[in-house]
C-alpha cells in the first residue's frame, strides 16, 4: 500500500450531505452496498433517495428514480445519470483530463479503469408499463490501496493518482445530485436529445461518424454518406456491468 493511500484513508469525511431539497440522503458505513440497499428501500423510500457509503478508497452512491414512461424507454435515465457523473467529476478534474465512457457505463481515465455506473429495476416489471422505480448506482475509485508499483497497474486509475482535487464520496455525490437535476430538467423540458448529446460527448468515436440514441436506449452509429446503421443494444450491456468484480462487489483491479 502506498503512503499517499494510507494518508488519504485517515482523512475524516463529512457524514452529512448538502443536497437540494428534492433529495433525501441515507448513509451506510464502509461495509454497506449503496446499489443493493437503494433497491431494497426503493418501493417505500421513493424518488430522490440517495444512498451513499462512507468509504475512503471508493466514492459509492445510488439514487432512486421514479420514471413516468414505460420501462423500455425509461432505461434511458441511465444516460442522464452517466452524464451527471461525468459532469460532477469534471468539476474537480485537472485541466484537459482524458476521461471517457466505454459503452455503456465503463468509466476510463487516461486509459485506466476508474469505475462505472449500473441500473436496476423491479424484477417483475413489464417492458410496456411504467416501473415503480429505477435505481442508478455509481462507483468511482478515489484511491488505489494496492502494493504494486504504478507501472504494474496501468490498466486501473484513481482520482488521487490522476491529480483530482480532494474529492471524497460525499462531495462527489453532492455534485452528482445537482448535475442530475439539470439533465432531468433538460429531458423534461426539451426532450431527450440534449441528454444524449451530453453522454455521447464522453464516448470516443471515429471521424465522419454520426451517432444517436434511440427510444429504447440503443446506440446507433452511421458513417457519413452511408446508409447502414450499426446498433449497440443497451440491454443486456447494462446488466453485465463489465467494470465491476461481481465476486467482491468492487471495481475491478
Amino acid at each position: 500500500m502506498n503512503t499517499q493511500a494510507r494518508t488519504s484513508a485517515k482523512t475524516p469525511f463529512n457524514e452529512k450531505l448538502d443536497l437540494p431539497p428534492v433529495y433525501r440522503a441515507i448513509m451506510l458505513r464502509e461495509a454497506g452496498d449503496a446499489f443493493a440497499h437503494a433497491q431494497q428501500i426503493a418501493p417505500k423510500a421513493g424518488a430522490g433517495t440517495l444512498v451513499w457509503v462512507g468509504r475512503f478508497d471508493v466514492a459509492e452512491f445510488a439514487v432512486v428514480l421514479e420514471p413516468d414512461e414505460p420501462l423500455m424507454y425509461a432505461r434511458r435515465a441511465m444516460y442522464a445519470c452517466l452524464a451527471a457523473l461525468a459532469d460532477a467529476l469534471a468539476v474537480h478534474a485537472p485541466p484537459e483530463m482524458p476521461m471517457h465512457y466505454e459503452f455503456p457505463a465503463k468509466l476510463i481515465f487516461n486509459e485506466g479503469l476508474v469505475g462505472g455506473g449500473q441500473l436496476a429495476w423491479p424484477a417483475n416489471a413489464n417492458e410496456k408499463e411504467r416501473p415503480d422505480w429505477l435505481v442508478f448506482g455509481a462507483m468511482v475509485r478515489t484511491d488505489i490501496l494496492d502494493y504494486r508499483e504504478p507501472g504494474e497497474r496501468a490498466h486501473i486509475a484513481s482520482l488521487h493518482e490522476e491529480g483530482f482535487d480532494e474529492v471524497g464520496s460525499g462531495r462527489l455525490a453532492e455534485s452528482f445530485a445537482r448535475h442530475l437535476m439539470v439533465h432531468m430538467d433538460d429531458w423534461q423540458n426539451t426532450g431527450f436529445g440534449k441528454v444524449a448529446e451530453s453522454y455521447l460527448s464522453r464516448v470516443p468515436a471515429q471521424e465522419n461518424v454520426e451517432r444517436s440514441i434511440d427510444a429504447a436506449g440503443d446506440l446507433l452509429t452511421r458513417r457519413k454518406g452511408k446508409l447502414d446503421v450499426e446498433k449497440r443494444k443497451l440491454l443486456p450491456a447494462i446488466e453485465r456491468a463489465l467494470w465491476l468484480d461481481h465476486k467482491t462487489g468492487d471495481i475491478l483491479y
